[in-house]
């Protein structure tokens, strides 16, 4: 049973939703930040960044679903999810402040490379889906689930957006410091501490809500019985149809936010002030996000709500390229220019914030369906298969845009004013082809979704009834 009937207190809303900053600092990093260090300043090949990205998935992908397995049996007077938020932020932003200042000489090679971003990752896994796994434990109701994720990606874009912030007005003020590497040590310094803060503050806020020892006691923990049982979740119908809608909808994020930095420089052409400003511009679509998704889930249903929100994020999103391409937008450079396109950002950010929440809430009717199907409670794997399906987006959207980088010929430390006119239309055309396709893939699979509120409340109300029988149903005489 839930832990919390009815309205959800706003302590808890908040405590909960403030973990959700570490990931933000986490995406925001890897999105903005990652492949220009690496690339730029560093000057490593691009295509090996997005390889040793792309094999680290392949390690998430065994590891992510077991974390979750565990997470589901852990168990302790502090329930099965506290103790990994506690014990788990240290190492994670020790992890995370290394990527930033990598301890190696000379251009750092792929496996190393790979051995840190397999750290951050697995690291971030562990506070992650132990901590997004509590929302269908703390509330059945289908729309207090889209209230915690509403907080949790406030928070999340906040500490991202945060971050960004801060690394273009305090770190990387100037399009020089951007090809140093000493802001990026910085910048990984201060994301540690804040990832410290974000999770263990979440744990304690939580702590009174949450921490009680489990129903029940697990059964010991066997690999093969492991693999088993998440394969088994993995085959849930709801589940795949999510994880094809999903997956397209954050690789489609995780493009357009690892692209910002190359389309702002040289397509927009921003300035400096620009580049300080658009990651606060873009904040405010979170808010409108905030404020209309809840709304939205009442009145059409979360499929319905994160289709629509794939395919308005690719016609808005599109329209300044498209003109752009045609020779009917301003002088890019302008404020003319600079001002229309944040304006469009905005409009399509909040659009595809809302695909992405509505994604993410749909897994915590799945787990329902699953143990009607099976008697188990897996949120633990299920929000890990979630988690692979983020994390694969990012690395996705990495992958995808060092090959847009590389097969448009754009040479590591690249002046903005020293592109040809070629590379930037180039630029501009592959983003938004890929797009388009990973929009239509991810509206067409996310309207499939096949739980509506109807079909979760009814669930809801028969495993009502069931334990009440069963607890009405008197013992049998010895």
């Amino acid at each position: 049973m839930s832990m919390i009937a009815g309205p959800l207190p706003s302590r808890l809303k908040l405590m909960h939703g403030f973990g959700a900053v570490a990931f933000g600092v986490k995406d925001g990093g890897f999105s903005f930040f990652l492949l220009p260090f690496y690339n730029l300043v560093l000057g490593v090949d691009a295509g090996i960044v997005g390889a040793a990205l792309a094999t680290a998935l392949v390690i998430d992908a065994i590891a992510d679903p077991l974390i979750g397995h565990l997470s589901d049996r852990t168990y302790t007077r502090w329930g099965r999810r506290l103790p990994w938020l506690y014990l788990a932020p240290i190492p994670l932003a020790i992890a995370w402040a290394v990527l930033w200042s990598p301890p190696f000489t000379g251009v750092p090679t792929y496996g190393e490379i790979l051995m840190l971003a397999v750290g951050v990752r697995l690291l971030l896994s562990a506070c992650e889906v132990p901590s997004i796994s509590l929302v269908p434990e703390i509330t059945g109701d289908y729309v207090e689930r889209t209230t915690l994720f509403r907080y949790r990606f406030l928070s999340g874009w906040v500490g991202g957006l945060t971050m960004s912030v801060l690394a273009f007005t305090v770190f990387l003020p100037t399009p020089e410091s951007q090809l140093q590497p000493d802001g990026y040590a910085v910048f990984g310094l201060v994301g540690a501490v804040v990832i410290i803060v974000s999770v263990t503050g979440s744990a304690l806020g939580q702590h009174r809500y949450v921490a009680r020892l489990p129903d029940q006691a697990p059964p010991p923990f066997s690999l093969r019985l492991a693999f088993a049982d998440i394969i088994d979740a993995f085959r849930e119908r709801a589940f795949v149809i999510f994880a094809f809608g999903a997956l397209a909808a954050y690789i489609s994020q995780g493009v357009t936010l690892s692209i910002t930095l190359y389309v702002i420089r040289y397509v927009w052409q921003f300035s400096e002030f620009a580049f300080k400003l658009y990651p606060a511009v873009l904040g405010l679509s979170v808010i409108i996000m905030f404020v209309i998704v809840g709304p939205l889930h009442r009145r059409f249903g979360k499929p319905a709500s994160g289709a629509g929100g794939s395919l308005a994020t690719l016609a808005i999103a599109g329209t300044p390229y498209v003109l752009f391409l045609t020779g009917l937008w301003p002088q890019t450079g302008s404020a003319l220019s600079t001002g229309l396109f944040m304006g469009f950002m905005v409009a399509a950010n909040t659009a595809g914030v809302v695909a992405i929440i509505s994604a993410t809430s749909m897994v915590a009717e799945i787990v329902e369906a699953f143990e009607e199907r099976t008697g188990k409670r897996a949120e633990g794997t299920f929000y890990a298969g979630n988690w692979l399906v983020q994390k694969s987006a990012t690395g996705g959207g990495i992958l995808l845009t060092s090959l847009i980088v590389e097969s448009i010929g754009l040479a590591p430390g690249t002046a903005q004013d020293a592109v040809g006119a070629d590379v930037v239309e180039n630029l501009a055309l592959a983003y938004l082809a890929v797009s388009a396709v990973l929009a239509i893939t991810a509206a067409y699979w996310l309207a499939r979704f096949p739980i509506s509120q109807a079909d979760h409340e009814a669930r809801l109300i028969a495993r009502t009834a069931t334990a009440h029988a069963a607890q009405e149903t008197p013992a049998p005489h010895k």
